[in-house]
């Protein structure tokens, strides 16, 4: 491996001529980088920023259980579950914002993140702080205001979870994974809640496995950004390896792929077309893959991004979503 800095082949130091005057040229500082300017560097461009509108994706998992359900599409059944997406997303801002403000001198330290509104300045952490905890008060006080007690209870237990983590919760190996993972299951838990639908184990097994799958890609996109600086952003990153974090994709895929298929042909038994929710496996499977390549390139820091960043990735999603959906509703 060639290294330009540890060549050998240095240029010949030139002496002065005796009797003339050294005079040292220093070369000019670089100058500053000139100011952002524009609206989403402004107080309220900031917040916005920092609120994260475009992983409000995430959120869709609420959908999931009750689409899986084949729950009747009219307005007074789709309503709780359209007001649990709507208090995920003030929620999911909130902690954005609160966990911002927490981190906002390691952010400084990451390549990508010191840009965040937050750790750039653009936003004071006591304004994000307040703004953070009045989304987190509101988001998940509301279910609870139209008669949806137990969306409320699943939002405070995501709020309490993602504030333990950014406090401490963070700097524990293993325990990490499972706290950032498990805000993608109370998610999809939350839409069955909200719809009042039974939630089948292989679907949570899925979920749980899936989202293990998506926070190891994260950690290794970070790992690969970050390199010998990594355990001054994030002290976990220090103990997990390539290869413990290859192993980690490995095993949450392996089982998401298995769950999905058994769960897959339980379903066929039931319905009436049976061969829709065996098909309905190879673009699951065309997914995991893919998404599994675009983590092997590096490309796992911000799932959201993936996602909405890979035609191919979201053409398969479709094409799973309506091979599925077309055999919950064809039974």
């Amino acid at each position: 491996m060639s290294d330009p800095d540890l060549t050998t082949d240095a240029p010949p130091v030139v002496e002065p001529p005796v009797g003339t005057v050294d005079v040292t040229v220093t070369a000019p500082a670089a100058a500053p980088a000139a100011g952002h300017t524009g609206w989403k560097y402004t107080l309220p461009g900031g917040l916005l920023r920092a609120a994260r509108p475009r992983q409000w994706i995430k959120n869709v998992l609420v959908f999931a259980a009750p689409g899986a359900a084949g729950i009747s599409l009219t307005p007074g059944h789709l309503a709780p579950i359209f007001g649990a997406f709507a208090a995920w997303c003030l929620v999911s801002s909130g902690t954005y914002l609160v966990n911002d403000a927490l981190d906002a001198e390691a952010d400084r330290l990451h390549p990508r993140k010191r840009f965040r509104a937050v750790a750039s300045g653009v936003v004071p952490v006591g304004t994000a702080r307040a703004v953070g905890l009045a989304l987190l008060a509101v988001g998940a006080g509301a279910p609870a205001a139209w008669g949806a007690p137990g969306v409320t209870g699943i939002l405070a237990l995501y709020a309490v979870i993602t504030l333990s983590y950014s406090l401490w919760l963070k700097e524990m190996a293993i325990v990490d994974l499972a706290a950032v993972a498990s805000g993608f299951v109370l998610r999809a838990i939350s839409g069955g809640i909200a719809a009042h639908v039974a939630i089948s184990d292989w679907f949570l097994i899925v979920a749980s496995f899936g989202s293990l799958f998506m926070v190891a890609g994260k950690r290794h996109a970070e790992h690969l950004d970050l390199r010998e600086g990594r355990g001054a952003h994030r002290a976990t990153l220090e103990e997990y390896s390539l290869g413990f974090l290859s192993y980690v994709r490995s095993v949450s895929s392996g089982v998401a792929i298995a769950a999905y298929c058994l769960w897959a042909f339980e379903k066929a038994k039931l319905a009436g077309d049976p061969v829709l929710f065996q098909l309905s496996i190879i673009p699951f499977v065309m997914a995991i893959l893919r998404y599994a390549l675009l983590l092997d390139a590096g490309r796992g820091g911000a799932p959201e991004e993936v996602v909405l960043g890979d035609r191919t990735l979201q053409v398969l999603g479709l094409v799973w979503v309506a091979l599925f959906a077309a055999g919950v509703y064809a039974a």
